[in-house]
């Protein structure tokens, strides 16, 4: 018969140390782990609502897909090869870069200058800030069915005044070019505002202190915003430039309107590659194979553009970023011993 030894007591001293051990770790497991639980709502969501869908174009586009017939037999590239061989592509796609060049660039310098205007000391400052964001809030049909009428091409608004000063009509649905400047004007007038906000909020966030080393060295206001305001911003202006690539290039609801057809003018003068998808979708065509290809091709080219603009953005952002960093130091500097 063996004789069972007794287990060694546990000291107190041990168990605290465990204790404290697995504290230590279970904070150190909470510090690198609680950040990805807060964000995974988000990305869940954008995997069911962002990636799946994206995924699921990408199959479609490689299949005959009748809109009443459904899915048909694997083809693959053949739907990419049919829409690169289409002129209305190639025709929507230079209208779409048209249409966002003449909307994009003066949407962002307006909004900076009426955010910089809207951040200066005036009257009924909060009257003003609301006022700006007043045609974000109007729905894009009724922007549509207002600036139709205003660049109407026999009675518009527009013409009226043109012949006052004694200008020549301007064919405004029958040209390219007016055509465009026409929609871009309804994408400035609902997206500026917005833009504004957003680079007011921006510029109230930038130290007092720069403004006032400045203002000792005798910069005026026009210096100030070029050297001061510019610069600092320019994180935000990276995020304005690509916001407003990524909505320029998908621009549908402004041009859809701009007649009462909705087809892009008679010669496809100001179709865009969104109305394109549209009309190969659910126009005469009905085929799903085809507008999936063209969702992917403008995919694509948004992801390259942006990234483009966000390279450029932030090399010339860093570059005048640094300078002007260090003329800063050197301001304020020169002011604290002044003080």
């Amino acid at each position: 018969m063996s004789v069972q030894t007794a287990p060694k007591p546990v000291l107190e001293k041990e168990k605290t140390s465990r204790r404290i051990a697995f504290s230590q770790k279970r904070g150190k497991w909470d510090v690198q782990l609680s950040p990805y639980l807060y964000i995974s709502p988000f990305f869940i969501l954008f995997a069911i609502t962002g990636l799946f869908p994206l995924a699921y174009t990408a199959y479609v586009s490689v299949h005959e897909w009748h809109l009443l017939l459904g899915q048909g037999k694997f083809i693959g590239f053949q739907n990419y090869i049919d829409v690169l061989n289409q002129p209305t592509f190639w025709k929507a796609l230079r209208n779409t870069f048209s249409i966002f060049l003449l909307s994009s660039v003066p949407q962002v310098i307006a909004a900076l200058l009426l955010a910089a205007v809207l951040n200066a000391n005036i009257r009924a400052k909060t009257f003003w800030r609301m006022g700006v964001l007043v045609p974000y809030v109007v729905a894009p049909v009724a922007v549509g069915l207002i600036f139709s009428r205003l660049f109407g091409d026999q009675y518009g608004f527009i013409n009226a005044i043109l012949a006052l000063i004694g200008m020549d009509p301007v064919a405004w649905h029958s040209e390219i070019i007016p055509s465009h400047i026409a929609i871009a004007s309804m994408v400035n007038f609902r997206w500026t505002g917005y833009n504004t906000l957003i680079f007011l909020a921006a510029m109230q966030t930038i130290p007092k202190e720069l403004y006032e080393a400045a203002i000792i060295d005798g910069a005026g206001r026009l210096r100030q915003f070029i050297s001061i305001t510019v610069p600092q911003l320019r994180a935000t202006l990276i995020f304005v430039i690509v916001t407003a690539t990524i909505g320029g290039l998908q621009i549908f609801d402004e041009a859809r309107v701009f007649d009462a057809a909705g087809t892009g003018g008679a010669g496809k003068q100001w179709i865009t590659v969104t109305m394109y998808i549209y009309d190969l979708g659910w126009g005469n065509q009905k085929n799903f194979g085809r507008a999936s290809a063209v969702a992917l091709i403008l995919f694509f080219i948004i992801i390259l553009i942006g990234v483009l603009n966000f390279l450029i953005t932030r090399k010339i952002s860093d570059s005048g970023g640094s300078k002007q960093g260090k003329k800063s130091k050197t301001t304020i500097s020169k002011a604290t011993r002044t003080k």
